[in-house]
């Protein structure tokens, strides 16, 4: 894989998908506060899981409010499969979902450090060193140390390990209707995919926002 490859082809195929977010306000973080009730739920407790398959629920504080929506807007779509969130999404409108995500947005910043210093010194395990190298094809969308130089493409620093190995299992089996992240797994072993979850579950970044 070239990761001097991935932002063009990236842009070329969110172009076409980001259509209802484009020129939309940032949300009102108090109507969110009230819609994001049900949300809190299950991303409101820390280390909560996902029934079957069992999974750490992902962490929301922090993460960048453009990808919440687009993520939301996938499961009412139902390019994502997962029974609760798509029913969760279903009433939501675009408007909804905009304030939900500044709500979550709101709560503070992904505890990373910058672009350049932010990496962890020495990312415990040998699972988290390993992955430290092979995350090197992540890091045109997602950023070298986890967290997102754009808004579109999620933080991945401090995220769940189980969460994030979830994730890029669905992309290679393309459970997942994204693209450009079906490209980039599909080559992965399942030893390569624990081992990138693994680095950038060590990182610092994402957080619980809780009830």
């Amino acid at each position: 894989m070239n990761r001097h490859r991935v932002p063009t082809l990236a842009l070329t195929v969110l172009g076409a998908l980001l259509v209802p977010v484009a020129g939309s306000s940032a949300g009102d973080p108090a109507k969110g506060a009230e819609l994001a009730t049900g949300c809190l739920g299950c991303h409101g407790i820390a280390g909560y899981r996902n029934a079957y398959p069992s999974y750490r629920v992902p962490k929301l504080g922090g993460q960048r409010p453009e990808y919440l929506v687009l993520a939301m807007q996938a499961y009412r779509a139902k390019a994502r499969t997962h029974a609760t969130m798509q029913a969760q999404t279903a009433s939501l409108s675009d408007e909804d979902m905009q304030d939900i995500a500044a709500f979550f947005a709101s709560q503070g910043e992904a505890r990373t450090g910058s672009a350049k210093s932010g990496l962890t010194a020495l990312p415990r395990g040998a699972a988290a060193v390993r992955g430290r190298e092979k995350a090197d094809v992540c890091a045109a969308c997602h950023g070298e140390a986890g967290a997102s130089p754009g808004p579109v493409w999620p933080t991945l620093a401090g995220q769940h390990r189980d969460y994030i190995e979830h994730a890029m299992a669905g992309y290679r089996s393309k459970l997942r209707k994204d693209p450009v992240m079906q490209a980039q797994a599909m080559p992965l072993s399942d030893r390569d995919i624990k081992d990138i979850a693994a680095f950038y579950s060590a990182q610092a970044g994402l957080f619980t926002v809780r009830q």
